[in-house]
């Protein structure tokens, strides 16, 4: 993913790479001649990554999946100084999705829901946090606890990302997918996001406030 960001800013001619950072390297040095911070490390380095921003009072888009509370509760924190995008998933048709997840979990709540995701063989953390986080639109839409929706997720290959909502009935079956077919597609919201928050009082947002 940070390759996949350092191409999508060689790439714009609205953009500069100030630098990147890797565990043990001066993050605060770097941050002195950036803009916003974009971080897609992993979920041990979010409290560093977050304590940096906020002394540098840097604008931050993270994107890493899988954190737990401890990570969370630092980006709600920081986000009471800083302008903070937090999504778990960058692309902009998930978001999409998202919303009809939503829509559809609310119109038809006698409907069986099961939530599919299938990535690379890579990959930590199952279910996915796209997969979780449709999870909560479904139990946002029909008020109930996501700890109750059916999961089922499958590691092979390179699979960027698959995921897939089933609504079933006894009578028809409703099926909202979405499909990754290169990683560009999330260092591309993430640099979205970046144009977006610059500039920004602080708050906690995501894709959401991005696109609309």
């Amino acid at each position: 993913m940070g390759q996949a960001i350092a191409n999508g800013v060689a790439a714009a001619d609205d953009l500069e790479l100030a630098g990147t950072w890797r565990r043990g390297g001066d993050l605060d040095a770097l941050l002195a001649d950036s803009d916003v911070l974009v971080d897609f490390s992993l979920p041990e380095a979010t409290e560093t990554v977050v304590a940096a921003a906020l002394g540098r009072r840097v604008p931050l888009v993270c994107g890493v999946s899988g954190l737990g509370d401890a990570q969370l509760s630092s980006l709600e924190l920081a986000s009471a100084e800083i302008p903070v995008v937090y999504d778990r998933n960058m692309s902009p048709g998930v978001a999409v999705l998202e919303k009809l997840v939503h829509k559809a979990a609310k119109a038809l709540p006698g409907f069986d829901v099961e939530i599919r995701e299938t990535h690379h063989v890579h990959k930590i953390d199952a279910p996915s946090g796209t997969a979780l986080k449709l999870g909560d639109a479904i139990a946002a839409g029909r008020g109930t606890d996501p700890a109750e929706i059916h999961y089922e997720s499958e590691r092979r290959g390179e699979v960027p990302g698959d995921h897939e909502v089933v609504l079933a009935s006894a009578t028809e079956t409703l099926t909202l997918a979405h499909s990754v077919t290169t990683r560009q597609v999330f260092a591309d919201g993430a640099l979205l996001a970046a144009r977006w928050v610059s500039g920004r009082s602080p708050g906690m947002f995501t894709m959401h406030d991005v696109l609309e």
